[in-house]
């Protein structure tokens, strides 16, 4: 990759020089990400989009690159900032290096900066807007840069174009594609799953018209306002089968149910987030990826249960529905990347298939 001196410019007038990789300007979101490692499987989780992603682990990209460890087929990131980029990486199942991964998804990297310092700003101004830029370009085109409207519209980005089915299995699934991991298709397929998934638009009656053991609600991008056609579809599903949400499917769940989302000051990212789930009685060390929860003020008087928080802030990380046969995890069970321990969400939804 060629190397030019280059900078990240925040929209509260922050900036952080150092190496620059890569062929084009990022503009977007700048947010981190606290993961010691699994970072493929992080640049490659559609829930990113369109994002610049701090990565505070110092040294990144130490072990290469496998085609293996993909979520989807590209990597969906603006940009990315690290303080150290590894060009050599020593892994036997190294097919490529981090510079060379960048490069080929045309994701702009800058390096050589202090990742504490910029985590630091975020933490204590809420998430900014952010620009990975040459060293010498004029102010006047970074403030334009800056200027441009916040980006909407992810999810149809990252959604799958086509119906298409996947494992074999005595349940039936089919799964709304907001941003889905490979992963968790993975893990339900594992667990005797037949899936069916669909694109995030696809209306409720051509999702019934398989007739499904149960729906699953993925991951995804965005702002779950932003989806609103997505919410009337699950609202349309309420009660005709089991429903099993994660991340931005246990936002649009909620919203279907009449509650409301606010976006986090600066989200939860990583892979060592601890989560209680009070239904278990046990603490779960959880990855997560988003930046906009359910409100606690918003379900009072609904017919829902928490079942989860995070014991960082007290928010909302699980719902349980009384009124239908479904519940949603705010964090990524699949654990990838991640710790595990989460299999018994997938067994719960299995159950609750199996008693519908």
């Amino acid at each position: 990759m060629r190397k030019i001196k280059g900078k990240l410019v925040l929209k509260d007038g922050s900036v952080f020089e150092g190496d620059l990789y890569g062929k084009r300007n990022a503009v977007g979101e700048v947010v981190f990400t606290t993961g010691m490692s699994g970072y493929q499987e992080t640049m490659t989780d559609p829930s990113f989009c369109d994002q610049i992603v701090v990565l505070t682990y110092p040294l990144v990209g130490n072990y290469g690159c496998n085609a293996m460890y993909n979520q989807s087929e590209k990597c969906w990131y603006q940009g990315l900032i690290v303080s150290e980029l590894c060009t050599e990486p020593s892994n036997w199942r190294s097919e490529e290096s981090l510079p060379e991964f960048l490069e080929r998804h045309d994701v702009p990297v800058l390096t050589g900066v202090d990742t504490r310092a910029i985590t630091r700003i975020i933490r204590r101004h809420g998430t900014l807007a952010g620009v990975i830029v040459p060293a010498d370009m004029p102010q006047e085109e970074i403030d334009a840069l800056l200027a441009a409207p916040e980006e909407h519209g992810q999810v149809a980005k990252v959604t799958t174009k086509h119906i298409y089915t996947m494992g074999k299995g005595r349940h039936h699934v089919a799964v709304l594609d907001l941003g889905v991991k490979q992963h968790i298709l993975t893990s339900l397929a594992g667990f005797d799953c037949k899936l069916t998934v669909f694109p995030a638009l696809t209306p409720a009656e051509d999702i019934l018209a398989l007739n499904p053991d149960g729906i699953f609600l993925s991951n995804g991008p965005g702002d779950p306002k932003d989806l609103g056609q997505v919410v009337e579809t699950v609202r349309e599903l309420l009660g005709k089968k089991p429903i099993f949400g994660i991340c931005m499917g246990h936002q649009v769940m909620a919203l279907a149910n009449g509650a409301d989302t606010f976006k986090l000051p600066f989200g939860h990212r990583g892979i060592n987030h601890p989560v209680k789930d009070l239904l278990e009685n046990k603490v779960v060390i959880s990855s997560q990826n988003h930046g906009y929860v359910v409100s606690e003020e918003s379900i009072k008087g609904l017919n829902v249960e928490v079942t989860n928080v995070s014991l960082n802030d007290g928010t909302i990380e699980g719902l349980k529905y009384h009124d239908h046969p479904s519940f949603t995890v705010q964090y990524h069970p699949e654990a990838s990347p991640g710790p595990s321990g989460h299999e018994y969400l997938f067994e719960r939804f299995i159950k609750m298939m199996e008693e519908c």
